[in-house]
């Protein structure tokens, strides 16, 4: 839903292939995409991707500042546990979203610079096409999973630690809440509604969408909250829906900004290579 919708939204001044039918299905197909790669008969692919569809900030954080770069993040990791060694701070356990993310999005500017290149020599542009649909949906998951309060928290799937509110800490509300709940209840129609017309100018992709993952982390007591008064159960409540809704429209709001994020970014030639002539 995130994926199809994010699409759908694009301004009308992308290419047109990324906004064709064929596109649509191919983007939203693509949305669940990563979890299929979590099947028992792939052991080492699912134990190579699992830890990009999320980000314990609270351990995160531990480290300080996040670096930027995937492996300058894993070294400070190792540095935090050495400070904090019964945690076991180690990527697989705290997660990997934020660097995924930045490097599929990363992917899809480049394709699109091609893309970009192609058409101005009037070459064939059919395959790098292919790139960029693929690139834009493969995106989608991680941004879709960074909606979610429950994948950017230690409290995944049941509250953890002192637990005054006495909030459930049964393994079960993770998937009740994404799954059972949004496809009982949720609607494309009424998500669409609340996605804003036009996109939001972004400045540097790390750090916003860090930010984006933060506001999803400031509700994570929310989610407990709600899920108390029973608000995920079957129908669910009123409140429940709107949080549903509002947290899927932030999903494919933020998943169209990015992809045209890359594409006006696309437009900055590469600076000259050190090989050239």
């Amino acid at each position: 839903m995130i994926n199809r919708i994010a699409v759908e939204k694009l301004p009308a001044d992308v290419p047109a292939f990324l906004r064709s039918k064929r596109a649509v299905e191919q983007i939203e197909y693509m949305g669940p995409e990563p979890d299929r790669w979590k099947a028992q008969p792939e052991p080492e692919l699912n134990a190579a991707q699992s830890p990009e569809h999320y980000l314990d900030l609270e351990w995160a954080d531990l480290i300080g500042t996040l670096p930027r770069k995937r492996f300058d993040y894993i070294h400070s990791l190792e540095a935090a546990q050495k400070v904090h060694p019964e945690l076991g701070l180690v990527p697989e356990k705290v997660g990997l979203l934020p660097y995924q993310s930045t490097e599929v999005w990363e992917r899809l500017k480049s394709a699109m610079r091609d893309y970009r290149a192609l058409k101005k020599d009037h070459k064939s542009t059919q395959a790098v096409e292919a790139l960029v649909i693929f690139y834009a949906g493969w995106l989608g998951h991680y941004v879709g999973d960074g909606s979610q309060p429950l994948h950017v928290t230690i409290k995944y799937n049941g509250w953890v630690g002192d637990n005054p509110n006495e909030y459930t800490t049964e393994h079960k509300i993770h998937a009740k809440f994404e799954s059972d709940f949004v496809k009982a209840n949720i609607k494309e129609k009424e998500v669409a509604a609340l996605v804003p017309a036009q996109p939001l100018p972004h400045g540097d992709i790390f750090d916003d969408y860090m930010a984006y993952l933060r506001h999803s982390n400031s509700l994570v007591e929310k989610t407990y909250q709600l899920d108390k008064v029973h608000a995920f159960d079957g129908e669910g409540t009123i409140a429940g829906k709107e949080f549903g809704l509002e947290r899927i429209a932030a999903g494919a709001a933020e998943l169209r900004d990015l992809i045209y994020f890359a594409w006006t970014e696309s437009a900055t030639p590469l600076p000259p290579s050190k090989w050239s002539d």
